[in-house]
């Protein structure tokens, strides 16, 4: 059975009905939701367009496990997100890596932050980029509230995701480790030439014949 898509909404955030449909508009979009969500799974294609959160997570680890409980043919994501949780996106990225199924990651429009930690979580020749796509890394952050003792708790669990983070890029990348730390101290914006170049994707293809 399909994942319902009423529940694993395609969008985080979905455009609103205006106040003056009626019911036929909004059972014609629902249908309409439903058949893109249907389409993407039968293609054994998973889109990620919204910020990285846990959200996210649930309804993606749930179309991993989905399709690849159906067979072992190769899935596609597609990352057009600004980022989000750094977490979340580790979760993402360990559940890519657990199922049997091979992934390709297809940037397409921006890729950033918690996103290429995504990115990263299959094999350099399974890492693709559309032509127009921006992609850019930096080190991850938070926030931290509270008693004096619980911030510097948070600070020191921050310090260890960006080592976590590092450590990944300058892997996956084949840089080395302070090379990496400098780049990912700012925002560090690329195109997918550039990209390609730091080897965060290997080869930027303008169709879907290209990785058939």
């Amino acid at each position: 059975m399909v994942p319902n898509p009423d529940h694993y909404n395609l969008n985080d955030n979905p455009t609103p009905f205006l106040a003056d449909e009626d019911d036929d508009d909004k059972a014609q979009k629902g249908s309409m939701a439903r058949l893109a969500f249907d389409l993407l799974n039968n293609q054994r294609t998973i889109l990620i367009s919204e910020g990285v959160s846990p959200k996210l997570t649930e309804r993606v680890t749930t179309q991993l496990l989905w399709l690849n409980a159906q067979s072992s043919d190769p899935i596609k994501i597609l990352l057009n997100t600004p980022g989000g949780s750094a977490d979340d996106g580790f979760a993402i990225h360990d559940m890519i890596k657990y199922i049997d199924a091979p992934v390709y990651n297809i940037c397409a429009g921006l890729n950033a932050s918690a996103g290429t930690i995504i990115l990263l979580s299959v094999p350099s020749e399974r890492r693709l980029s559309l032509p127009n796509a921006r992609i850019m890394i930096h080190q991850p952050s938070g926030g931290a509230r509270g008693r004096a003792s619980d911030i510097e708790i948070t600070a020191e669990e921050i310090i260890k995701l960006r080592h976590r983070a590092n450590v990944l890029f300058s892997k996956e990348c084949d840089r080395p480790l302070d090379q990496v730390e400098k780049d990912m101290d700012r925002d560090c914006w690329m195109s997918p030439e550039e990209a390609q170049d730091y080897g965060l994707i290997s080869k930027i293809i303008t169709n879907l014949k290209e990785i058939e």
